[in-house]
């Protein structure tokens, strides 16, 4: 997608949501079922993670097969030596999120950030302790959390501490705790466990008086069995005594040096097992779960509702995302109409399904093709250029902009109105791109057959973007060269598009089009008329091989107008229309 500047474009569409912004009223406190500012008023936590900041996951960035970030910090060093690889992950702590990014959030609609933090940019690991017992503190964590703080607060949003990798790491899911297997976890080693609650202990005393703190997450999706080994996540747990023990000892700690902020618990099974964990211990907590790749309804997060029900409490969906829009806009009606706040996990990383998108470059691809096994080692020169690259690349001003993502998780959700994605001016030979139709929501603003991510369901497994580029709805989108089309076209999707008719009349509508072995139908109405003007799509006999298609005359008036393009019999690809007066 062309990349939107932040001082035109991309501030043009902040604006525009500028309405949904709410500032911070005090100190955040639960009221029974309810998350409340200091006059008592209902607040709904909208908020965006940062994740891949202070902790990379190696998926992210297209390094699934790496991991933790660790791995691939050692992957690095490998190339450039220990130095280079220490500068460059100052840069990518520095360059990787900014005011710029927080001015975003606030403008697009958004109340609250939650920060995945990385236990290691706060202390030293325990194994690496001059003192064994004993806590040494790093300014850069504290450093980096005081100006995401003070960014936060210059627009009222709400910050929310999440400790997304603690002491020893808490799970089996290595990469999201960055947890080496061959040293102790949290659940193998006091150690690891006294250092975490003096870490939170340490940070509720430097923000006891801090109101845009919005409150402690303790310890992000725990996946352990206790009891069986074999239950690596901690599915069949009935009891979760360590899990418990620990908390309350983080929230004593807390309650030592600070008695206003939320404290935020998240169960077993990655926030999802509860067993054993009640009663709370403290008045001011909130529950946390998190939801991915199931379906959005009501039985999907009942036993979360049934929980908050028997215990009185609030409940925030502190992780969401990785998903399509129709999904997102799906979730979040859902959740804020049971009065449940929400956090998506991360602002950027390499793929379109988040608001901004870290490119990837052919000299990055060359080092994921090495470190996977699929290409040549670079040089270290070579490896030095592609991660000074990458440093810029990280910066909001070099991402490339989904605003539709934005669009699903704010205006569609109060709205099946479509808005155009882009403004076609309509003259004589104008053309427009097939993957530029309308912004809202599917079955208003397009059809397609599978439209959301589908993975955690039994039975179901589903992808939505197939192609998983240029937007995040659930039409199937493909690239050559610099040009997108739809692929995987199935019979009875639809698109629709709003344009702006310069000079109304007939004009005859050329779709370029691929058929290589199956022939096509395609329906065109033009504003909500019943009566189509259909177009047949020939074989064209050699695959890949674009060709431009004629229709009948179609009748626009001056202004605008909205054309639906409905295939009626799939299977080809679908490029670009022009327009030509007849």
């Amino acid at each position: 997608m062309k990349k939107l500047k932040l001082h035109k474009s991309m501030i043009g569409f902040m604006l525009f949501f500028m309405p949904f912004a709410v500032a911070g009223q005090g100190f955040l406190k639960t009221q029974g079922k309810l998350i409340v500012n200091e006059k008592g008023k209902k607040v709904i936590l909208r908020g965006m993670g940062l994740g891949g900041w202070m902790l990379q996951e190696g998926y992210m960035f297209k390094l699934g097969t790496i991991g933790q970030q660790y791995k691939i910090r050692d992957s690095i060093q490998a190339l450039i030596g220990k130095v280079k690889t220490d500068e460059f992950y100052t840069k990518w702590l520095n360059d990787h999120t900014s005011k710029k990014d927080i001015d975003s959030l606030a403008a697009w609609g958004f109340n609250s950030v939650r920060l995945p933090m990385h236990y290691n940019l706060y202390t030293l690991p325990v194994e690496k302790e001059p003192v064994a017992g004993q806590n040494t503190w790093l300014e850069t964590g504290f450093a980096l959390t005081d100006s995401l703080l003070n960014w936060c607060k210059a627009n009222h949003l709400y910050l929310i501490l999440d400790l997304h990798a603690a002491p020893g790491g808490q799970g089996n899911d290595l990469a999201i705790s960055d947890r080496d297997p061959a040293k102790p976890s949290i659940w193998e080693s006091e150690a690891n466990r006294l250092k975490t609650v003096a870490l939170w202990k340490k940070l509720a005393q430097r923000y006891a008086n801090e109101p845009y703190i919005g409150g402690y997450d303790i310890i992000n999706e725990p996946n352990w069995g206790f009891t069986y080994p074999k239950d690596r996540i901690g599915n069949q747990e009935k009891e979760n005594k360590p899990l418990r023990q620990l908390m309350m000892d983080i929230t004593k700690a807390i309650r030592e040096v600070d008695s206003k902020h939320i404290i935020i618990i998240e169960g077993n099974a990655f926030g999802n097992n509860y067993h054993g964990v009640m009663p709370l211990w403290d008045d001011n907590m909130a529950v946390s779960f998190h939801k991915y790749g199931n379906f959005n309804d009501q039985p999907s997060i009942q036993g979360f509702l049934d929980l908050q029900k028997a215990n009185n409490m609030p409940l925030w969906m502190g992780e969401s995302g990785e998903n399509s829009n129709t999904w997102y806009t799906q979730l979040i009606s859902m959740v804020e109409a049971n009065d449940i706040g929400w956090a998506w996990w991360q602002l950027k990383k390499m793929g379109s399904n988040n608001p901004m998108e870290i490119k990837i470059t052919p000299g990055y691809q060359q080092l994921v093709d090495y470190w996977t096994g699929k290409g040549e080692k670079p040089s270290a020169a070579e490896a030095q250029a592609t991660l000074d690259e990458l440093a810029e690349n990280l910066k909001i001003e070099n991402n490339v902009y989904h605003k539709d993502v934005i669009d699903a998780m704010f205006r569609q959700v109060q709205s099946i109105e479509t808005i155009p994605f882009k403004k076609h001016l309509i003259k004589q030979n104008t053309i427009i791109n097939a993957v530029d139709y309308d912004l809202g929501r599917q079955r208003y603003a397009y059809y397609d057959a599978d439209s959301a991510s589908y993975h955690y369901t039994p039975g179901v497994n589903t992808v939505g973007n197939k192609g998983r580029i240029y937007r995040n709805d659930g039409v199937d989108i493909q690239k050559e060269g610099e040009d997108h089309f739809v692929f995987k076209i199935e019979d009875g999707e639809w698109l629709q598009y709003t344009i702006n008719v310069a000079d109304g009349g007939k004009y005859s509508l050329n779709l370029l089009v691929s058929a290589d072995s199956t022939a096509g139908k395609i329906s065109v109405f033009v504003n909500d008329e019943p009566k189509a003007v259909t177009i047949e799509v020939p074989v064209k006999g050699e695959a890949g091989k674009w060709q431009e298609i004629k229709s009948a005359g179609i009748s626009l008036k001056s202004g605008l107008n909205k054309l639906k393009i409905k295939f009626d019999k799939g299977g080809f690809y679908f490029k670009s229309f022009r327009f030509a007066k007849i």
